[in-house]
């Protein structure tokens, strides 16, 4: 197996740069949506003076840093936009990722819930390392040393976030047995009316009206998607490194992570986006 392979040879063990060139356009694109829907819904005037959230960043962040960052909020907007994309297209991509990077940690001080830009930085930082991001579309498919040690550090980033993931569900009562699930939904079908932002959920109908009354048969059934959750999290990383078992891993992990987004598309999209893409890290 080339991962083992890898770590035995010091990553000097030659691998498909190829690979590693399909998440640099993964990444770009994604980040590039990302972006782009930071536009959206009171995004570009999040910190206009006066408003709470410059507020809150003054207290966080103390007066002056506070205004370094309003003052340079809409362009960095602008300007990490346009670099994802060329970051996609393979335009300067080393650069365009250097200006990414700090575009996408700029959300640290002011998300409250930033766990997708922790994993945004870190795929980032792993792809930064890479010998070989390529040039624009094409993807050049060979063996070359150079993209090997940023490879295992994906694949042991994806590792990790699997594991860890499932090791958090485990050790919650409520995830393992399925009552958080089945509030989650009941409380949303309870409530899609009133939301501000509707957009931001696209759980199916048929879904909300078998599965969100909160009874014991619907505990029962999120009690099984709970236990496949956590089954395939801890089933994947492994079976994406076998080549016999990754197209079956492939489809399982995409339909999880579609399964994910269809909860909270807007919020999900950066991290099941990054985490499929780096499927190509594992392939032989």
């Amino acid at each position: 197996m080339w991962f083992f392979d890898a770590l035995a040879s010091g990553f000097q063990h030659p691998t498909d740069p190829g690979h590693l060139q399909w998440f640099r356009i993964i990444f770009g694109t994604v980040l590039t949506a990302r972006f782009a829907l930071a536009f959206d819904q009171g995004g570009w005037d999040r910190l206009t003076p006066g408003s709470l959230n410059a507020h809150i960043a003054e207290r966080r962040l103390g007066p002056a840093r506070s205004r370094l960052l309003i003052s340079i909020y809409r362009p960095a907007l602008i300007v990490r936009t346009c670099a994802a994309l060329a970051l996609a297209l393979g335009l300067a991509p080393r650069l365009a990722l250097l200006v990414v990077l700090p575009g996408a940690a700029m959300e640290l001080l002011y998300l409250k819930s930033p766990n997708a830009v922790r994993y945004t930085l870190l795929t980032g930082v792993c792809l930064l390392l890479a010998g070989d991001l390529g040039r624009g579309l094409h993807v050049e498919h060979g063996l070359s040393p150079a993209n090997t040690w940023a490879r295992c550090l994906l694949v042991l980033v994806t590792t990790d976030i699997y594991w860890n993931s499932a090791w958090q569900k485990i050790r919650s009562p409520q995830f393992r047995t399925g009552l958080y699930l089945a509030q989650w939904i009941h409380t949303y079908t309870q409530v899609r009316d009133q939301l501000p932002y509707r957009r931001q959920y696209a759980v199916p109908g048929f879904v909300r009206r078998h599965t969100g009354n909160l009874t014991d048969r619907d505990v029962r059934l999120w009690r099984l998607v709970a236990v496949t959750v956590i089954s395939a999290e801890i089933a994947l990383p492994p079976a994406l490194l076998f080549p016999r078992t990754m197209p079956y891993a492939v489809v399982a992990g995409i339909g999880m992570h579609a399964a994910f987004t269809c909860l909270k598309p807007r919020q999900l999209l950066t991290f099941s986006g990054l985490t499929v893409g780096t499927y190509f890290a594992f392939a032989a």
